[in-house]
């Protein structure tokens, strides 16, 4: 597989991993901001951005897979990291690995919220709609991302928001800084907190005023706050 990638700077490696549907571009302030005291690397994830297309649905484990190859093809060893959303997802994996020193999360996914009676009803639902009227079904239920996707990448959604990760997160033995949005309705803030129980020495930073892309709302105080962790 052909990686779609950018790197710039020199010095210590500094690794971006962007969100779902995202790409390596979406850092861009940031990019341009740390390439000044890092060699900095952002990558796309196979089947988004310019990257390849997938030809089997993918987990997270897929992906955390895949990124150690690629890791290794351009020699980067024990990189710092900067991870949005889904791209902390494959962070978790590999930070419980201990294939990177020190990690800023922000907007971490990840963990499985329990489940209402109310989503229960709705997966229900879903299930005896899809039997009888699947085209309605697939237009009408799910998360608008989710109704964007092709059929393969839908499975692959699904592998990816029903794996929890608060186990793996809790063999995480390196610092970890979570910058979370003030606003983010995307993950909340019970969420970042179970990371927070399970990641011993880990540290919580909210963003005001910002939402699920705080590195976009305010790219200034993220890239320092950033900065400040990384550089301890």
């Amino acid at each position: 597989m052909n990686l779609s990638f950018l790197q710039r700077g020199e010095g210590e490696d500094l690794l971006f991993l962007h969100g779902y549907l995202a790409s390596k571009e979406c850092f861009y302030p940031q990019i341009g901001y740390f390439s000044r005291f890092y060699r900095v690397t952002a990558l796309d994830f196979p089947g988004m951005g310019r990257a390849e297309p997938l030809t089997a649905p993918w987990s997270v484990d897929d992906y955390a897979a895949w990124l150690k190859e690629a890791l290794c093809f351009l020699g980067i060893g024990r990189a710092k990291v900067i991870a949005h959303s889904f791209g902390g997802r494959v962070a978790i994996k590999l930070l419980a690995e201990g294939m990177f020193s020190r990690a800023v999360l922000t907007g971490c996914a990840g963990i499985v919220p329990k489940r209402t009676l109310s989503y229960k009803l709705r997966v229900r639902s879903y299930q005896l709609c899809k039997r009888i009227a699947p085209r309605f079904a697939e237009k009408h239920f799910g998360s608008e991302e989710y109704r964007t996707l092709s059929p393969l990448m839908r499975e692959s959604y699904k592998k990816i928001v029903n794996e929890d990760l608060r186990e793996t997160a809790a063999r995480i033995g390196v610092p970890v800084l979570f910058l979370h949005g003030e606003k983010d309705r995307a993950v909340p803030l019970s969420s970042i907190r179970v990371y927070l129980d399970k990641i011993k020495g880990s540290r919580l930073q909210i963003l005001r005023d910002c939402g699920h892309f705080p590195f976009l709302d305010d790219p200034l105080a993220f890239s320092l706050a950033a900065e400040e962790f990384l550089q301890c």
